[in-house]
């Protein structure tokens, strides 16, 4: 009889954990925008309404990163973001392509793969003409960057953070070291990680909450919630909502050339 029952408790899957954020508080967290400054400012729009349609909480914007690169407006989004900051509390994740700009203005071998990887795009937003961009060596690039980008954005972009931990949620750009503990988690794998994280399926000592993967839709499981919809191609920007154990999606979506707003909920 003994041995049943605890052959019986042995069998019973584990209760599954419900992830929450401190009471009292609500987040939006947004996934990589890289240079959509059209979907941005219609997800800022939406964000600002539905906080003032919800209960009283301490609201808290966390961006995951990449704001720049591929799409069309990098240095336009770079400023939406920063004065966004200033109107309310807004905390800004660090994602591969701050990095690979910020290190391209030392590096000449950083800035040929930067540029090759949507970089052209983000110094065209600052208003080089596309003629005069396309003679130029990368050595009179580089020397160009000093001049082109102001001095304030990349003091801005440097100052970014690598994680932000709410309650049960990590938020990241690229992911986890399964290997490594919060606190030990590297630069590069926060940044840069892939199959080793998404490939991973025990549980976290939190619920990551990242971007840097491009789905479909929303890739949540267990584990990992991946809110990367790939606005600079599919036309879609995602937001996480999170209050207590409730989940939302707040999406800015283009088509055919029009932005309209889907809400959702994340079970």
């Amino acid at each position: 009889m003994l041995r049943s029952l605890r052959q019986l408790f042995k069998e019973r899957p584990a209760e599954r954990r419900i992830a929450r954020v401190p009471d009292g508080e609500r987040y939006y967290v947004v996934g990589d925008i890289h240079g959509r400054l059209d979907l941005f400012d219609a997800l800022v729009e939406e964000i600002e309404a539905d906080d003032a349609r919800s209960p009283a909480a301490q609201t808290t914007v966390v961006l995951l990163g990449d704001l720049i690169d591929r799409g069309p407006e990098s240095a336009g989004v770079i400023d939406r973001a920063r004065d966004w900051g200033r109107q309310r509390k807004v905390r800004y994740i660090a994602g591969n392509h701050e990095e690979m700009f910020l290190e391209s203005f030392e590096d000449k071998e950083m800035l040929r793969h930067f540029v090759k990887h949507g970089g052209r795009e983000t110094i065209l937003s600052y208003g080089i003409k596309r003629k005069r961009y396309n003679e130029l060596t990368i050595k009179a690039l580089q020397a160009e960057l000093h001049d082109l980008i102001p001095e304030e954005d990349r003091l801005f972009l440097n100052g970014f953070e690598d994680m932000v931990v709410a309650g049960d949620y990590v938020f990241v750009h690229a992911g986890l070291n399964p290997r490594n503990s919060l606190e030990d988690q590297k630069q590069a794998d926060l940044r840069w990680i892939r199959e080793r994280f998404l490939k991973h399926t025990e549980p976290f000592s939190h619920v990551v909450v990242h971007g840097h993967t491009i789905f479909e839709g929303i890739e949540s499981t267990d584990h990992r919630i991946g809110i990367d919809t790939g606005a600079f191609r599919t036309g879609r920007l995602s937001a996480l909502v999170l209050e207590g154990a409730d989940r939302r999606i707040i999406q800015a979506v283009e088509t055919d050339g029009a932005i309209a707003v889907e809400l959702s909920d994340l079970t």
